[in-house]
């Protein structure tokens, strides 16, 4: 007896706490289709988003859909032989989508939306599963695709586009980091700096024009990294990255540099992709180092003037 296949299932309805926008970006990257295909998933009417799979393979597409915000299930797929006799739940969808217009992917008629094609007589549902069966099988390229249509199964593997963690890049305004992975990078970069003061100063002895262009390129650097890692932080907490040009505003740029400081990234995928890495050991002690620069100064700005001050009454001690 042969084992049972499964379909995985989808009829709009979303995850805890997931929002709708987000499900239908996570949805539109992962099928790599556009969002007004993906908006045709959300009629609320049943939709089989993969056919005839075993069970490990239909569990890997749940467990993948699920992380990606979809509500999905999981049921056993009675269509699996692929006969193009119409099923009864073919039929409903047929009935419910009979006033929108399609295409047919076989012969290319157009007509109401439906299940079976009025002119070649194929099951257009299975045709597409039969067709992504070939392709998987055996892919070969073609002059001619079938036209897009919302019932396609996806051709990507799903459970591959959702790492568990997000691909670290500091020269990039793509991905994710978090606030002590954004203050440590930030250290980093002023340590890197040190070596390049010292390098001006020697070079400005030398020639002041070579001087200031090592610094210019010093500081035009230090600005594009500052821009890479503010862009990522800002997409860790779920916003966009044009936002961080708010810094160059008076006042608010202030609060706001505060609040990429303060505001904790999203829990698990985003828009951006997934949540980044945990941090290194590393990565913590450059962000505590980053932290005890300002304590440092406002210590010695309270403690300079006090010794200061202790110095001028002893000096006026001693003379009298």
């Amino acid at each position: 007896m042969n084992p049972p296949r499964y379909k995985i299932v989808f009829d709009g309805q979303l995850m805890p706490e997931a929002s709708l926008e987000t499900v239908k970006s996570n949805l539109a990257r992962l099928f790599k289709s556009d969002l007004a295909r993906i908006d045709s998933l959300f009629s609320g009417a049943p939709v089989a988003l993969k056919r005839d799979l075993d069970e490990s393979e239909a569990d890997q597409y749940l467990n993948a859909l699920q992380k990606a915000g979809a509500n999905v299930r999981k049921e056993l797929d009675q269509a699996a032989n692929l006969s193009l006799v119409p099923t009864e739940a073919e039929t409903v969808e047929a009935e419910q989508a009979a006033t929108q217009d399609m295409t047919c992917p076989k012969c290319g008629h157009e007509q109401a939306k439906a299940a079976e094609c009025s002119a070649c007589g194929v099951i257009i549902e299975k045709y597409l599963a039969r067709q992504a069966q070939l392709a998987e099988a055996a892919p070969v390229p073609t002059a001619t695709a079938p036209a897009a249509s919302p019932y396609a199964p996806p051709q990507a593997s799903v459970a591959e586009q959702l790492p568990q963690y997000s691909e670290l890049k500091v020269f990039s305004v793509n991905g994710r980091i978090g606030r002590v992975r954004y203050l440590g990078w930030t250290m980093a970069m002023l340590l890197c700096m040190l070596p390049l003061m010292l390098l001006f100063a020697g070079a400005s002895a030398m020639s002041s024009v070579l001087g200031t262009l090592i610094m210019g390129v010093g500081v035009i650097a230090m600005i594009v990294i500052g821009v890479f890692i503010g862009v990522q932080r800002l997409h860790d907490m779920g916003w966009s990255g044009w936002l961080w040009l708010l810094n160059f505003i008076p006042v608010i740029g202030t609060v706001f540099a505060l609040l990429m400081l303060i505001i904790p990234g999203t829990q698990g995928v985003n828009r951006y992709g997934p949540p980044p890495p945990p941090n290194s050991t590393g990565v913590k002690v450059l962000a505590w180092l980053f932290l005890l620069v300002p304590v440092t100064g406002i210590v010695a700005a309270i403690a300079i003037p006090q010794y200061q001050g202790y110095l001028d009454r002893a000096s006026e001690y001693q003379e009298q």
